[in-house]
């Protein structure tokens, strides 16, 4: 459990990535995961929503047009700078039954047994409390309401877990944002912890090729230091940091490649559960 002046620090490093990422609709995989989580949410006509985490509003958007006019979404998030991207979307779109705002979900006050779904894209893993998390959107459920949302294997993404393997040589900890949700049995055991039933998971292949070049691995430290989850190897001189910058570049260059090249796993579990 990260302590309040390292959480702080850890929120203050999520706002300036996510304020910073005006291209976000453009990125491999957020808007076919957005689809296939609504998919999976079962979404009725006239329902009350709300929307974790939103980002852009990808999963509130598509939401919207299924519930119609006599739903509503409650669409949230931490970042003004998606919110700002989000609410320009709106504006266009003359919906009328979505609704924005900022706010930190973790923090925020919501009625209990308000609504019909709660969904949540991509997001889960940024939480600090994520077994805490999952009970209050039970409450917030109404009775036989359903949480979606998805989280990705543990293993995902073998830059980022060789990115974490070079930080641990030099006495840095990178948490790994999938370990919590990263196994089916950690999915189930923290719902039913959470109260919920009739729990299902479906798992879903997002994967991609890359060819390890030195440009591809530089691009790839940027994307990694960068993030919520790798911002700690700042903490290193700037002597250190370039020799594990160097050390994790020539990592990547040396992985085994095919003639498609390095297949970056990217397995997502999507998660469907009901308030008995």
């Amino acid at each position: 459990m990260l302590e309040n002046s390292d959480i702080n620090q850890y929120k203050q490093q999520i706002l300036a990535d996510f304020n910073s990422r005006t291209n976000y609709d453009q990125g491999k995989f957020y808007s076919p995961v957005a689809q296939s989580l609504i998919s999976c949410a079962n979404l009725q006509t006239g329902q009350k929503v709300l929307d974790v985490a939103t980002g852009t509003g990808l999963v509130a958007f598509a939401a919207a047009q299924i519930i119609g006019e006599s739903g509503k979404i409650i669409a949230v998030d931490i970042s003004p700078g998606m919110l700002s991207l989000a609410r320009e979307k709106l504006a266009a779109s003359g919906l009328q039954n979505l609704a924005f705002l900022e706010a930190d979900v973790e923090k925020i006050y919501l009625v209990e047994s308000s609504f019909d779904r709660i969904l949540c894209s991509l997001a889960i893993c940024y939480l600090t409390d994520i077994p805490a998390a999952l009970k209050q959107w039970y409450r917030w459920l109404k009775q036989d309401g359903i949480v979606a949302f998805n989280a990705w294997d543990e293993n995902a993404f073998i830059p980022s877990v060789l990115f974490r393997e070079v930080a641990a040589k030099y006495g840095i900890t990178v948490p790994n944002p999938n370990a919590t949700l990263g196994t089916h049995q950690r999915c189930y055991q923290l719902l039913q912890e959470a109260g919920f039933t009739d729990i299902q998971i479906q798992n879903q292949q997002f994967g991609w090729y890359f060819t390890p070049d030195a440009n591809t691995a530089e691009n790839l430290w940027n994307i990694n230091s960068r993030n919520v989850f790798g911002y700690q190897l700042l903490q290193l001189s700037p002597e250190k940091l370039e020799e594990c910058k160097a050390e994790y570049i020539a990592v990547i260059q040396a992985l085994t490649t095919t003639k498609e090249g390095v297949l970056c796993d990217a397995l997502a579990f999507f998660i469907t559960a009901k308030r008995g």
